[in-house]
């Protein structure tokens, strides 16, 4: 048995030895198609050698200096780049080590801002069911994925939760995209005003929703109203784009597709596509200027903040991504996908949905399309996926609970922004395979049996 603590500690997982652009390649030479770019991570693929030199160049230079005595070039020129190519307002660059890290020093920036502006009694974050922004305790406590969210419920910070925007679940019949907007807007100025908006810090969403609601874009407009509610009341607003930014939705951030500036935007996976691990929170000038302008100080930190190697890598990555024009590609290849798993699965009887932006697409199935009913959660459909796709050598990210927590299963794909139209119809293909055979398994073995 290995000495690793695995998620999943009783499973055996293959060894991954080596990268091939768009492949991972194990131990007995298996090629891999990443179609999920692991967690949403690898959006450069696994072989970058612009990446990879000025990893080494930084190593050789200076692998480590900790931020309360230096700052880098390499984080610098970074946060320079960020703030550059970041939507107006959003100027000043915190990094971490990940997404979970990004969202907890959000959380903490937001409550010291009103701290120091002389409101200490805002104390309160409202977010979203059905979202999902990290597993620290701050995070998991914003998040409202249930089953992520249980067993540690009893130590969990107290957050109200409001409804998803997810329109193909909870638009209510004739209901427009615009009165479903308004209506959810709605409930959130509702909620603030039965909380006390004195009391209420931020609202905390995906800008695009990731892992648990399977790449479910905003109904349009509906963000621009949930910005005018916040602005009505002082309250920040705080979007998480962990999974969804930094290209991969087919704009840098996913917000600028639905025309708002937050307060505070978070970011990781694609800022360092998986070569080092790296996370950031992107402040407005406005919440920087209150702390410097009072205390002056931060009340936040870890010991690898601003890595220099880290920064090194995803200066690199983000250099990749202006001077290869990838931003293009990955609208480009995001319509070719989508105009693929329409092709595949737009008419299939267990597809209920197929939805999402740029390279970030989830389908979700269902035993009944008409009706929309899922499958039993006893069949684990998502892990039968997720077997069934690794065996035919690809990666996807299937995952449980779409509808409450404990019903529906979708898919997750967020393959590179590198990869090129044969990638596409291998993708499609196989997840055609994979679903379709672990259908079959559960038509043919009694629920008990899956279980």
């Amino acid at each position: 048995m290995t000495n690793i603590f695995h998620r999943m500690p009783r499973h055996v997982y293959p060894t991954a030895v080596r990268g091939d652009g768009a492949y991972i390649i194990d131990a007995s030479g298996k090629r891999y198609l990443d179609a999920s770019g692991g967690a949403a991570v690898s959006c450069l693929g696994h072989s970058n050698r612009k990446v990879i030199e000025a990893i080494k160049a930084q190593l050789d230079e200076l692998p480590f200096a900790h931020t309360s005595f230096f700052t880098t070039s390499a984080a610098e020129e970074l946060a320079a780049l960020i703030a550059e190519r970041a939507p107006p307002g959003l100027d000043h660059v915190y990094f971490l080590s990940g997404g979970s890290e990004a969202v907890e020093a959000a959380l903490k920036m937001a409550r010291q801002y009103f701290v120091e502006k002389g409101e200490p009694e805002r104390c309160r974050f409202i977010a979203r069911n059905q979202s999902y922004h990290g597993n620290t305790i701050g995070a998991l406590s914003v998040g409202g994925n249930p089953g992520r969210r249980a067993l540690f419920e009893p130590i969990l910070i107290d957050v109200e939760h409001v409804s998803p925007c997810f329109a193909y679940r909870n638009a209510q019949p004739g209901e427009t995209e615009d009165e479903y907007g308004r209506r959810l807007a709605e409930e959130l100025e509702s909620t603030i005003r039965r909380l006390g908006p004195e009391t209420v810090i931020a609202f905390v969403a995906e800008t695009v929703s990731g892992a648990t609601l399977g790449a479910v874009p905003p109904v349009t407009g509906y963000f621009k109203r949930i910005r005018e509610v916040c602005d009505r009341y002082g309250i920040l607003l705080i979007l998480d784009e962990v999974m969804c930014g930094m290209g991969r939705t087919g704009t840098l951030f996913a917000c600028e597709q639905d025309g708002v500036i937050p307060d505070i935007v978070t970011i990781a996976k694609g800022l360092g596509a998986g070569y080092q691990p790296i996370g950031a929170t992107v402040a407005s000038s406005k919440i920087f200027e209150m702390i410097v302008g009072k205390s002056g100080f931060f009340h936040h930190g870890h010991t690898y903040v601003a890595h220099a190697t880290a920064c090194a890598a995803a200066l690199a990555v983000q250099k990749v991504i202006i001077e290869e024009n990838l931003l293009d590609q990955v609208q480009e290849r995001g319509r070719k996908l989508y105009g693929r798993l329409r092709e595949a699965f737009g008419q299939h009887q267990h597809v209920g949905d197929i939805r999402g932006r740029g390279l970030f697409w989830g389908v979700e199935l269902v035993e009944d399309r008409d009706n929309k009913a899922s499958f039993d959660p006893s069949h684990k459909l998502h892990s039968l996926i997720k077997l069934n796709a690794m065996d035919a050598g690809l990666m996807c990210y299937p995952s449980g609970g779409t509808i409450d927590g404990v019903r529906g299963d979708h898919v997750l794909l967020a393959p590179p922004y590198i990869i090129n139209d044969s990638g596409v119809d291998e993708i499609v293909d196989k997840l055609s395979f994979a679903i379709q055979r672990s259908i079959d398994q559960i038509r043919s073995r009694p629920a008990a049996a899956l279980s």
